[in-house]
């Protein structure tokens, strides 16, 4: 038998989300972002899932984005023929020929993408969408380059369609005009240039409605849970995706100054009973997670104690003194959001969705 732990994917809820990125921005088209395996949640699973959005919702994703063509390449082995969109453009001249026959759209950042372009004949010309440095200072071209770049793709027999992007650095900040300088230099690089254009991320879709242009790019609010470092995906009208489940394998009944776990770093304040769950960082679960960080057993908040290790960690029974070993144990999810798991854990609920590994069960509940 395998071990408790197990990530239940609800589908149906990240069809809701989509729904929800549709009501907030209903003249954009969408580009689901579902680069490394769908935030965690399975790459092909997700993709099926937005692709037919089901009988509650209209339409699924007008397209999907990716980080690499492995991605890109994995979904169209599985049958995917929504238009994919590869992120970060490609890596090496030698894809090309790939991404022209698979029929996915590459972003083009560098000097060196155009120049490869150039140098480089295909079956069939790519679609391309050129992406700005509008103040991110990561990728993509200065504002005062992108016509030249421009002028080069257009005269390029490898590129047949161009569209404009651009990243948001602070929009997850609610009050921070930075996003709106980056709108207006985004306008003004493009300004009497034919293409449509992509700038909003999960936070823009919710937050700066100016910045919805012809398509949007939510990423983490498709799997439920809020860009903003201040609230929860429920705040937003997001249902969680992924519930993270154990179960309860030991109760050890410990006595006042007893430690427990590696270190012997905390200590039975009194006689009390002790649950040890199947979880641990070997899992995708935080290290970093301090005594105090919620856990629910048997639909009830328990504090985290001790250090978290590979395969287990240690909950505070106090308040549920008759638990047993069987009981249902949330790490994250319905009922216990994600966000809240990371803020104590020091980190971002990307991180911790993305790091649930191949040894954890999945178990998928359709949409």
């Amino acid at each position: 038998m395998s071990r408790a732990i197990e990530a239940h994917i609800d589908l149906s809820a990240c069809q809701a989300n989509l729904h929800t990125v549709r009501r907030h921005a209903p003249s954009s088209r969408v580009l689901a972002v579902i680069k490394a395996g769908g935030y965690g949640h399975g790459l092909v699973r997700v993709a099926r899932a937005l692709a037919h959005a089901g009988a509650n919702w209209s339409t699924g994703a007008d397209a999907f984005g990716v980080a690499s063509i492995d991605e890109a390449l994995q979904l169209r082995e599985a049958g995917i023929t929504t238009p994919i969109v590869l992120l970060e453009g490609f890596f090496e001249t030698e894809e090309l020929a790939d991404i022209a026959a698979r029929e996915l759209v590459t972003v083009v950042h560098h000097p060196w993408q155009l120049a490869a372009l150039e140098a480089t004949r295909l079956s069939r010309p790519l679609a391309v969408i050129l992406k700005i440095d509008t103040g991110m200072h990561r990728l993509g071209f200065d504002p005062g380059e992108v016509a030249a770049a421009y002028r080069r793709l257009v005269a390029c027999p490898a590129v047949d369609g161009i569209q404009f992007m651009t990243h948001l650095a602070c929009a997850d900040e609610r009050g921070n005009e930075a996003t709106l300088r980056q709108i207006d230099v985004f306008a003004a690089a493009t300004a009497d240039l034919p293409g449509a254009r992509s700038i909003a991320n999960s936070a823009a879709v919710l937050q700066w409605p100016a910045s919805h242009a012809d398509w949007v790019r939510p990423g983490i609010m498709l799997y439920g849970v809020s860009p903003f470092p201040d609230t929860v995906g429920r705040d937003e009208g997001l249902a969680p995706v992924m519930t993270l489940k154990s179960r309860l394998i030991g109760v050890r009944r410990c006595r006042r100054g007893d430690t427990v776990g590696y270190g012997a770093s905390w200590r039975c304040p009194e006689d009390m009973p002790v649950g040890i769950v199947a979880a641990g960082y070997g899992d995708g679960y935080p290290r970093s997670a301090p005594a105090g960080t919620p856990v629910l057993v048997k639909a009830r908040r328990v504090p985290l104690v001790g250090r978290v290790s590979m395969d287990m960690l240690c909950v505070d029974l106090r308040s549920l003194p008759h638990a047993e070993v069987g009981d249902e144990v949330i790490l994250w999810g319905a009922g216990l959001p994600v966000e809240e798991v990371a803020r104590h854990a020091g980190t971002i609920p990307y991180e911790l969705l993305c790091r649930v590994n191949a040894r954890v069960r999945f178990v998928e509940h359709a949409g």
